[in-house]
């Protein structure tokens, strides 16, 4: 049997540990998380096993957040805007399960790597530490990590 490479690689990145707490981050490329959950899953295969089952935070009528808007001059203050919810979503396999921030597939790529590797714990650019998008990123994470405690066994 043959198998088959995706021409678009799933954009996720791990911690390089998995624990009960907020372990990452997954970036769709569309809208439609649904068409891109079985490459999620192959994805996540080596680390979790079979995926059994995924949950997530939020209900299909939300509407999807504009994480770039953290970035932008006035937003601190707007209240409640940098707690507000974020997309988490527990992706359980038959070994292990993880937690995973969804970043909207519209956001811009440097916030969105900021998050990602911020999510998994992963170590930043020094220059990066002083930005905006390098700040929103720590709110946005920090917002699912809270969301996060409600998953805990």
């Amino acid at each position: 049997m043959i198998e088959r490479r995706s021409a678009t690689p799933v954009r996720l990145i791990l911690a390089p540990v998995l624990g009960d707490d907020l372990c990452g981050a997954w970036w769709p490329r569309s809208a439609s998380i649904a068409t891109e959950l079985p490459g999620l899953a192959e994805v996540l295969r080596d680390r979790l096993g079979q995926v059994v089952d995924i949950q997530v935070s939020w209900s299909s009528v939300d509407g999807e957040p504009d994480l770039d808007l953290l970035t932008r001059r006035g937003v601190s203050a707007m209240p409640g805007l940098r707690t507000r919810p974020q997309r988490v979503m527990k992706v359980m396999g038959s070994d292990a399960a993880v937690k995973l921030i969804v970043v909207p597939h519209r956001t811009t790529s440097p916030l969105a790597v900021l998050v990602m590797r911020h999510a998994a714990g992963l170590p930043v650019d020094d220059r990066h530490l002083e930005s905006d998008a390098y700040r929103a990123a720590d709110d946005i994470v920090r917002s699912a990590q809270a969301q996060c405690v409600r998953w805990r066994n």
